[in-house]
């Protein structure tokens, strides 16, 4: 018996000759209709009236080469904006999901703070924090504070994105199941333990994708540090526009963002889709 080769039905090999044919259907249909939908746009958008001058404005390849230089250098700030802001934006939501957390009498005080900080930081645009803490800290002329705006605008978005953050993670840590803090006590493990060593790597895992959403959130909103006069890729393509009237920098900034952006869009999509897979057992 072991010298005998296993080998599909007449059935099985008919339901899959039907599903490769719906496959081939559905794919030849999907890019000709797409191809079709950006054929219609591309002639709306180009027979407009107003084409010529649209293409001149925003579509000049001279104008995007003298500009490229200076908003690459400028895009450098926001990747480091982004790189330095992840980590802290990722330990502040942790701490403050914790805090919210607890059930001590003795801590009321501090979960209120919590509390108080995710509503108010979640409820003010973070373009207006920005604005703020840039604005306003140099204007206190605090002993020993930092003036860079550089510092001041990564302050405002980590303190901004930490709030979203930490409602992400305290809904993580809320989705882990009672019986699993039921056991670790059944284990005589303390509530610190039971959180740093039960709850939070299961709640940490299960609350990734929507984590990494938030971070390519963060990449693009690193532009809004513009408003106070950081050099950074919007700004270097805005100033390039005001004095040669031209906005093409413009779209190359946004080339900029959009190819950092969709690599981490797509990784937190393979992300989501192989924590669906785990949790079906696939």
């Amino acid at each position: 018996m072991s010298g005998v080769t296993w080998s599909p039905s007449e059935r099985e090999v008919e339901r899959r000759r039907v599903r490769r044919r719906d496959r081939t259907r559905g794919a030849v249909i999907a890019t000709s209709v797409t191809l079709l939908v950006v054929v219609v746009l591309v002639w709306l958008v180009t027979s407009s009236p107003g084409w010529p001058r649209v293409r001149e404005t925003f579509l000049s390849w001279p104008d995007a080469k003298a500009s490229f230089p200076e908003i690459a250098k400028g895009f450098w700030t926001n990747v480091k904006l982004f790189l330095i802001a992840e980590p802290l934006i990722l330990v502040i939501g942790i701490l403050v999901a914790v805090t919210r957390s607890t059930v001590s009498p003795w801590l009321t005080p501090v979960r209120a703070a919590a509390v108080l900080y995710t509503d108010l930081l979640r409820g003010v645009p973070t373009l207006l924090v920005v604005v703020l803490l840039a604005l306003g800290v140099p204007a206190l002329r605090l002993t020993g504070v930092t003036t860079s705006l550089f510092w001041l605008t990564l302050v405002a978005l980590v303190l901004s994105y930490g709030a979203y953050v930490a409602e992400v993670v305290r809904a993580g840590i809320e989705s882990v199941h009672p019986s699993q803090i039921a056991s670790a006590q059944a284990l005589a493990l303390s509530r610190h333990q039971t959180m740093r060593h039960v709850v939070l790597p299961q709640a940490l895992r299960r609350v990734a994708p929507p984590l990494l959403n938030d971070f390519v959130s963060l990449q693009k909103d690193t532009a809004l540090v513009s408003a106070v006069g950081v050099f950074e890729a919007l700004f270097a393509a805005q100033d390039y526009g005001n004095y040669n009237f031209n906005y093409t920098p413009l779209l190359v900034a946004a080339a900029f963002f959009v190819a950092l952006t969709i690599p981490l869009a797509r990784f937190t999509d393979w992300l989501g889709r192989r924590a669906v897979r785990r949790e079906r057992g696939r």
